[in-house]
């Protein structure tokens, strides 16, 4: 089976290492010439781990990563709002990992078995429901092709004609990472519109996200309007952004993609932030990635037929990422809240939630298991 990817970020990459390990011939085409990220560190939760398990590559993760220890959401005089047992969460789910985005890239482009195609600097233009895929080197065909490029994705607006466009959250993010520091502990500063958040990396860097309410292509551009937003906040916020060269900044606005009303589309598989692209707040996005791709590898190494494995996938796969969707995007706008009284309720109400209801909500999330069987994936199977 002939399989093109389209796109090789974390989520194209992880579908390629599980499609090839079931015997597809499979091609990424990525349009940057290098694969990889900069700039930004990522949150491996439980599940993930499970799906890069299945993958064959979650020691190498756990090599390069480094495991959160104890994370607190505290108010910007360092009031302590939430905390986060990790030991009772690893006893019940499994651990949690702070990883370089560009990290786990290395680990994916590592593990790749050698039939994989790799295609850098190629540009897709147009892909049809039956695999046909115009490129800026050319056309291919394909038995399947899988829509891995992003949240502003060609494959899907070309096909999916009626989906809606992502929408903007109201809020932007600037993420950065500082020069080696002597900050061992994860946590979150909630503010009124304001968020600010920090989790040291395995080589002493520290990553840290500001979140800003604040209309699109309106937010501050750089960092010293950065830093003036949060000035007064507790520490260790003031000595991070300090250490943060200005060339460390990346500011995004933040989107989120309407729910589709199905993944597929003939011989096209949407996965990823293609699929599904949502917002930050539960660090679940590349972990969602992750297990689509997991998931497409095993119903295609156990359906009769490539439509059989794309219902399937779509029906395993639709429901969970968006609901997924739904608790992030909920969590951002009460972490957003600006409102004084509002925020002084919000604030209460969080100090006085036990770990076992913050455990019972995130349970649906984390305790997802791969599909059954792809530990025993055969290779030549499809």
């Amino acid at each position: 089976m002939r399989v093109l990817i389209v796109g090789g970020g974390i989520a194209g990459l992880a579908a390629a290492i599980g499609l090839a390990r079931v015997g597809a011939q499979v091609t990424v085409m990525e349009q940057a010439r290098q694969f990889g990220e900069v700039g930004a560190g990522l949150s491996v939760w439980p599940n993930a781990l499970r799906a890069l398990d299945e993958l064959g590559v979650a020691e190498q993760v756990r090599a390069r990563a480094r495991m959160a220890r104890r994370p607190v959401i505290r108010d910007v005089s360092g009031r302590a709002l939430s905390t986060t047992d990790l030991a009772e969460m690893e006893r019940l789910f499994g651990p949690l990992l702070m990883i370089h985005r560009a990290e786990l890239l290395d680990v994916l482009v590592g593990a790749l078995p050698a039939p994989v195609t790799l295609r850098r600097g190629v540009v897709v233009k147009a892909v049809q429901s039956d695999g046909s895929v115009a490129h800026s080197a050319g056309t291919t065909g394909a038995d399947l092709v899988v829509g891995a490029d992003g949240i502003n994705s060609t494959v899907r607006t070309g096909l999916w004609r009626q989906a809606r466009r992502p929408r903007y959250l109201g809020y932007s993010t600037y993420r950065m990472l500082t020069d080696p520091s002597d900050i061992d502990e994860e946590g979150e500063m909630w503010g009124r519109g304001l968020r600010f958040g920090w989790a040291p990396l395995p080589d002493g860097r520290v990553y840290c996200f500001a979140v800003v309410n604040t209309p699109a292509g309106e937010g501050p551009q750089a960092l010293p309007q950065v830093a003036e937003r949060f000035s007064g906040w507790h520490a260790p916020v003031p000595q991070l952004l300090r250490a943060v060269p200005p060339e460390a900044v990346l500011h995004h606005d933040l989107y989120e993609l309407p729910p589709l009303s199905t993944y597929v589309s003939g011989r096209v598989g949407l996965i990823g932030d293609a699929a599904h692209g949502m917002a930050p707040n539960l660090g679940q996005g590349a972990g969602q990635g992750i297990e689509d791709a997991v998931t497409l590898a095993a119903v295609l190494n156990a359906a009769p037929s490539i439509p059989a494995a794309l219902a399937a996938y779509d029906q395993q796969r639709r429901s969970r990422t968006q609901s997924v969707a739904r608790r992030s995007r909920l969590i951002g706008v009460i972490a957003q809240l600006q409102s004084a009284p509002v925020v002084a309720v919000r604030d209460a109400v969080m100090r006085c939630t036990p770990d076992r209801a913050v455990f019972r909500s995130l349970k649906p999330v984390l305790s997802w298991q791969p599909p059954s069987g792809t530990g025993r994936w055969r290779n030549g199977g499809v």
